[in-house]
């Protein structure tokens, strides 16, 4: 599963990217997460299978979660970026994916 991670201009992306990794390999999950900026992010959201955006890039989350359903990819936001742990992190992806593709976790 390929996860796109959008924050402003993608340092924070990147640090929630490695979160989400270790849980994915943790758990045995193959997930590749791929940390993006706001402003790249639209362009790339149709290859991916979930979008995960930080609630911090404020009207952009709009955007984004109008690309994500234009490209019917599930669309995530998440309250706190910097503060989100890789577990929790990873429940919610795989909830995400799970509810797009009619899937109960």
């Amino acid at each position: 599963m390929r996860v796109l991670i959008v924050c402003g201009a993608g340092a924070s992306s990147t640090f929630l990217a490695q979160r989400l990794r270790r849980a994915a390999a943790a758990r045995g999950v193959d997930l590749s997460p791929v940390p993006t900026s706001s402003d790249a992010a639209p362009d790339l959201i149709p290859a991916f299978d979930v979008v995960i955006a930080g609630a911090h890039l404020g009207a952009t989350v709009a955007t984004l979660g109008s690309a994500a359903a234009a490209a019917e990819v599930p669309f995530v936001v998440i309250a706190d970026a910097a503060r989100e742990d890789g577990e929790t992190l990873l429940d919610t992806t795989l909830a995400a994916f799970a509810v797009d593709h009619g899937r109960t976790t």
